[in-house]
């Protein structure tokens, strides 16, 4: 029997093609020097942070934006940081180190080690979405939001965690975020508040909805943190 021979660089191309990229997709945790919880969601190519104190009610920092994946490196295009808005709009390339449960983020000015919280596997609610309708004030009524400009909200989760944000990436705006923990029992979806930036009093008090999931729509109806009625719909982000 003739023996084949593959050549070595035949050989590393084959090999290299079955290596796939790990998931970063889930939430993970990160304890920081001033004693805050940075918290990470990704999900959709899009991810969020907050940085918080649960214990001193105390909500420090956040950012997210959509990234790019190729092989390990990652590119990241911030759309909002209330730390710094001159990061906003311009893209930053991390390479990507997972080890079982450990996520480490390398660029070229920082090295950013998270620890997993949960992967989302399985999870339908697992995702980034943003409000398509909303009912109208007074009458209930159900209306189409139609983005027209750069403005958004946008709701990113896990299997576990949460976080919203309301932004305008163009004018480097930020007007609020807040998240948490989120669970579904009993046919109700339930927001146990861990931060919230325009009002730290709310940091404790959970949000509990009604809930349905078909064809990719999130229909949800309760009260706000406000104590106003809502009913929306959210979709995942394209």
């Amino acid at each position: 029997m003739k023996k084949i021979i593959i050549p070595f660089f035949l050989t590393a191309i084959l090999l290299f093609s079955t290596v796939k990229a790990q998931s970063i997709k889930g939430a993970w945790r990160s304890q920081q020097p001033n004693n805050s919880t940075a918290m990470m969601i990704v999900a959709d190519n899009y991810l969020m942070i907050a940085s918080y104190s649960v214990l001193n009610k105390y909500f420090d920092r956040t950012e997210g934006g959509s990234f790019t994946m190729d092989g390990d490196q990652m590119t990241y295009l911030t759309e909002f940081n209330t730390d710094d808005t001159a990061k906003i709009n311009t893209p930053v390339v991390y390479t990507i180190v997972r080890k079982d449960k450990i996520l480490t983020l390398r660029g070229e000015d920082e090295e950013l080690v998270w620890m997993l919280v949960d992967d989302a596997e399985n999870v339908p609610m697992a995702g980034t979405w943003h409000i398509t309708g909303r009912a109208k004030d007074g009458t209930g009524d159900m209306m189409e939001i139609h983005q027209t400009g750069t403005r958004k909200t946008l709701k990113i989760l896990s299997g576990t965690r949460f976080q919203w944000a309301a932004i305008d990436p163009a004018v480097k705006g930020f007007y609020g975020t807040g998240g948490g923990t989120y669970d579904i029992k009993n046919g109700k979806y339930t927001e146990h508040i861990e931060f919230f930036s325009r009002d730290n009093y709310r940091v404790g008090t959970d949000l509990t909805f009604d809930w349905a999931l078909k064809d990719g729509r999130w229909d949800h109806a309760g009260k706000s943190s406000k104590g106003d009625p809502i009913h929306e719909v959210w979709q995942k982000i394209q």
